[in-house]
Order: structure tokens, then sequence, then C-alpha cells
């Protein structure tokens, strides 16, 4: 792929603050961005002294950015962190153009930090947001100071059992056909489900964490467009796990020039631990955190972990 495919934003971008259905953790700030064709939500947490260096977060598929609440209050010390929700989750309504594959939604990322002029960031990614900031760190090079990805979705050959409704989910009509089967569950229900996929140990979840997971599967489910963000999004990482040549993922993480942390849960049902190895080989400047007993979203599960290892990475930079 090249650069010309994912153009920046040259249009200044439209900030409001906002209010979010499920509510901003402690300290948290919400606002929108509106961009052409494209309104963005981003939480930030104001950082604990100035002049310290932009960090942006990309959640994962079903995902938002609350998926970053418990890990950004442990680096507001050293970066001044954003989270975004991708267009068509969290609280961002759907892109006007209807485009949800990994290009797409690499683009908003761009557009955002084009208009909004935070770059280079350190940028974060977890999941089909990892696939996401892998391509925008390879195209767009001069927007990324590091590059953190948090169990990835790069292409594999032997695909986890857990990730087959991923794939399912991508085949046209089976979202619809889905929501109508499981119409009659509760949100309860659904975060267990999510839970029990995503984490190494759900019992890790506080009653807390449960209540607020709970009141955003709510706010999800009553978006009228969830389901068709989900297949759409879907369908995105498998048409992005099915390219060749420069245009693949794996082509592109070979591409990138930014120091990256890579950090693989050994619990991960979505992202295979034998990844981890291919992931340290093609990205050229990679360092690697195994976690054991994490699942696949390790900055839910031992925020402490995923800190620490960029603090270090920070540190081998000289504290850029």
């Amino acid at each position: 792929m090249s650069s010309t495919e994912l153009p920046g934003a040259s249009a200044a971008a439209a900030v409001t603050p906002t209010l979010s259905a499920v509510g901003a953790a402690e300290g948290e700030e919400l606002r929108s961005v509106a961009l052409p064709g494209l309104t963005l939500t981003v939480r930030s947490r104001p950082p604990e002294r100035t002049a310290l260096p932009p960090a942006l977060f990309v959640h994962g598929l079903g995902g938002s950015s609350r998926n970053w609440s418990a890990l950004m209050p442990l680096l507001q010390d050293v970066v001044a962190g954003e989270a975004l929700d991708l267009p068509g989750f969290g609280d961002s309504p759907p892109p006007d153009d209807g485009n949800y594959s990994v290009t797409g939604h690499a683009r908003a990322v761009i557009r955002l930090l084009d208009a909004t002029e935070r770059g280079p960031v350190h940028l974060f990614g977890n999941s089909l947001g990892g696939s996401v900031a892998t391509r925008v760190a390879a195209v767009r090079p001069d927007l990324v100071r590091t590059l953190t990805l948090i169990s990835p979705a790069l292409p594999e050959i032997r695909v986890q059992r857990g990730a087959l409704p991923t794939g399912l989910l991508a085949v046209p009509g089976i979202a619809t056909l889905f929501a109508r089967m499981t119409r009659d569950w509760s949100a309860e229900d659904r975060t267990r489900g999510v839970m029990a996929l995503c984490y190494g140990d759900p019992a890790r979840v506080s009653e807390a964490g449960f209540r607020d997971a709970v009141a955003e599967m709510e706010h999800r489910l009553g978006q009228p467009y969830f389901w068709d963000a989900m297949a759409r999004s879907a369908r995105g990482i498998v048409d992005a796990y099915t390219l060749g040549g420069q245009h693949g993922l794996w082509r592109q993480a070979e591409r990138v020039l930014a120091p990256t942390q890579l950090v693989y849960g050994g619990r991960d049902q979505l992202v295979s631990y034998r990844m981890a190895r291919r992931a340290s080989s093609a990205f050229r400047d990679a360092r690697l955190l195994t976690l054991p007993d994490a699942g696949h979203v390790a900055m839910m599960e031992y925020p402490e972990a995923v800190a620490q290892a960029f603090r270090a990475l920070l540190d081998e930079l000289g504290g850029s």
C-alpha cells in the first residue's frame, strides 16, 4: 500500500465537549471531533505536567476508548494520552462513506492526527486496533514515535478457534441472523460471554468493572448501527488477512520504522500466542512482553505490566 491510499486531512477539526452514554472514568474528559464525513469521540486524561509527548490508543473490534481507562492513568506522568472511539463504535457515529475496512479505520486515525496536529504520537493498538496502528505506522511514519501492539490482529494461517465467530460474522447476513437469534439474551449474559472469550481469567474483573461493562453493552445494543459496524469491521479484518504483496499486513509490519513493543497473552483465545515469535521477527525494532496468564486484552487485565513495558521502552529511547 502506498502512502497516498491513506491521505491526511487538511481541514481543521471542529472540537466540542461531549458526554458519553456510559460515562467517563474519574479524571477523564470526552470531546467530539468533527471532520468532513466523520465524527470521532476522543477520551483524554489530562497529563500531570505540560509538554509531555502525546499518545493515542486504538481499541479492538466491538470495543471502545473505555478499554484503555485502566492503562491511561498509569502513564499520565509520561504521556498526554488520548483514546478514540473508532467510527461506529463507542460514542462515534458511523462514517458517512460506510468504510469499516482496516484501511478505513486507519484513515480515520490519520485524519484525526493530521487535523489536531498531535503527531508524532506514541501509538497503542489492541486486536483490530493493532492492525490499524500497524497500517498507520507503515504508511505515515511521520505520525508515530513508538508503536505498542497488544494482541494485534495480524494474519494467521491456523486461526484460533475462538476467532472463528468473528470470521462468520463477516459473512453477509450472519450478523442480522445472530442478532435475531440472540435478541432475548440479557446484557449481563452477553458481557459474561465476551469476558470469557477475551480475558485469561474473567474472575479478575471487579464487580464495579462488570457493572460498567454491562452498561456499555447496553449502550452498544441500543445503537441501530451496532451490528452493521461489527459485521463490516469483521469483514474488514478478514479482507486484510487475505491481502498479499505490499498491501499485506505482514509486509507493512516489515516497513514500520518506529520502535515497537509487542504484548501477547498466553491464554489469548483470539490471537495465537504462537504469533509472538513471527511478530518479533517482522517488526524491525521490536521488543516482546509475554504474559502467560493474560488473554486478549492485557491492557485491561494487567495494565501495570503493560505500563512497565512502555516505560522501559521510553527509558531506552531517552524518555522521548
